[in-house]
């Protein structure tokens, strides 16, 4: 019989799930809490190595790093469920983390910044400041107001052609100001009619479909 862990280890690495060999540092794995929090929840699995190989860990110190990660480094703070699993004398370590009415969440890094982060396939993408003003105005009871203008038209004319578009080439497609271009983009967001696309570099802007 496939053990639980073994088969979620098959799953591989996804949006909700990562695999960590091991926790050196509470700030790092911060990131990925705050990822998961600001998401859809997932779960890590340390003492597993990225190709699935089970390494095991020391589990009382793994459960402090990431418990000081949760409250130290987290702002709120992020809560999790843990549970310790062995197989074949290797302790595995769960910890599972729900998405979260709290968000956005924020991970400190080692320069003591505040950053925000979102779970995408299988990495964390760093929020940006449009996202951020669109959890903040959906977070507010008061809707939000959206003037159709020949700007508003030329974009979605564009998005129609082209799929996507990023702010600067919406800046220059209009010859309008970043802030503008933003304020802009949050009200569409909002309104579900474009969707954010993160990657690794860029972060692009698409018409919303409808699931």
């Amino acid at each position: 019989m496939v053990h639980y862990i073994e088969k979620l280890i098959r799953e591989g690495e996804h949006q909700q799930q990562d695999f960590k060999f091991c926790i050196t540092d509470s700030r790092k794995i911060a990131k990925s809490l705050s990822a998961f929090a600001n998401t859809n929840g997932g779960k890590l699995l340390i003492g597993v190595k990225d190709n699935g190989k089970i390494a095991g860990v020391q589990s009382d110190e793994e459960f402090y790093m990431i418990k000081a990660a949760a409250e130290m480094y987290c702002r709120p703070k992020v809560f999790f469920e843990s549970k310790i699993w062995t197989i074949e004398g290797k302790n595995v370590l769960e910890i599972s983390i729900s998405p979260s009415s709290q968000m956005p969440h924020h991970a400190q890094n080692e320069h003591g910044k505040w950053l925000a982060y979102i779970r995408k396939n299988d990495e964390n993408h760093l929020v940006n400041k449009i996202l951020l003003e669109v959890w903040k105005k959906k977070s507010k009871p008061t809707g939000t107001y959206l003037e159709y203008t020949d700007i508003e038209r030329r974009l979605m004319e564009y998005l129609n052609s082209n799929k996507e578009i990023s702010q600067n080439q919406f800046c220059k497609l209009v010859k309008i100001s970043r802030y503008k271009a933003e304020r802009i983009l949050v009200k569409l967001i909002c309104w579900n009619v474009i969707a954010m696309d993160f990657t690794e570099n860029s972060t692009k802007y698409k018409i919303k479909q409808d699931v």
